[in-house]
């Protein structure tokens, strides 16, 4: 039952953790994870606490997601994520419109990073990709966030087309949780295909923003890393 996991998750508060993590996720005034609230439990705490409520249905999940405790969130898309991988095709389904339908509570960057290639991502890798170019066009930063970091469901199998796209769109993006999304997602495709992520930069690198760009060429030896940095 849903009381059953807040009961658990009382049980772990921890205040001083949660003043820490209310700083790192910038939930102050102005700040990207404004009204942000949070009890103090790890993701590792939050992890086992999941796996003992994989039972939970997409409603008591919505009740979750809607919170603004950021721990309930978390939970809900870890579980979201448990039950993805076993689902049939029809829930897959079912999950995947859950998810979009719901990115308003998606709502800071571990949340996206954690969940978007896991569910939004595979479930696109053998389907019509038009809706992370919706998404990269929204004037939402998480929504942004989601469109390439759910790429990295097609990195991993060596499919580099769209995340280079998407990152075209968001080129000229002027949040830095934006540039440092693109840039760490080149860096995956350089991983497995230096040539490719050279050219992209090379048709780029003068107009991206440099966190992106120092991002993108982190793994790249220091004299190639210089001679991009001093060019751009």
């Amino acid at each position: 039952m849903l009381s059953d996991l807040v009961a658990d998750f009382q049980k772990l508060r921890n205040p001083q953790k949660a003043k820490i993590l209310s700083r790192f996720f910038k939930t102050g005034k102005g700040e990207y994870g404004e009204g942000d609230i949070f009890l103090g439990i790890t993701v590792p705490q939050t992890r086992a606490i999941a796996k003992k409520y994989t039972h939970l249905n997409l409603k008591d999940l919505e009740k979750l997601l809607s919170s603004k405790i950021h721990e309930y969130r978390l939970i809900a898309l870890l579980i979201l994520i448990e039950n993805y991988k076993k689902a049939s095709i029809e829930n897959k389904n079912l999950i995947f419109n859950f998810y979009i339908k719901n990115t308003k509570f998606i709502n800071n960057w571990d949340l996206v990073d954690l969940s978007a290639p896991h569910i939004v991502g595979n479930f696109l890798l053998d389907k019509d990709k038009s809706i992370l170019y919706n998404l990269a066009k929204s004037s939402n930063l998480w929504e942004k966030r989601i469109a390439i970091i759910s790429t990295y469901a097609f990195i991993r199998l060596y499919k580099f087309k769209h995340t280079l796209k998407i990152s075209e769109i968001l080129m000229n993006d002027n949040h830095d949780l934006i540039h440092k999304a693109v840039g760490w997602m080149l860096r995956e495709v350089g991983k497995r295909n230096k040539d490719v992520e050279e050219k992209f930069l090379n048709q780029h690198y003068k107009k991206m923003p440099r966190t992106m760009l120092r991002y993108a060429i982190e793994k790249f030896d220091n004299n190639k890393r210089k001679k991009y940095l001093e060019r751009n």
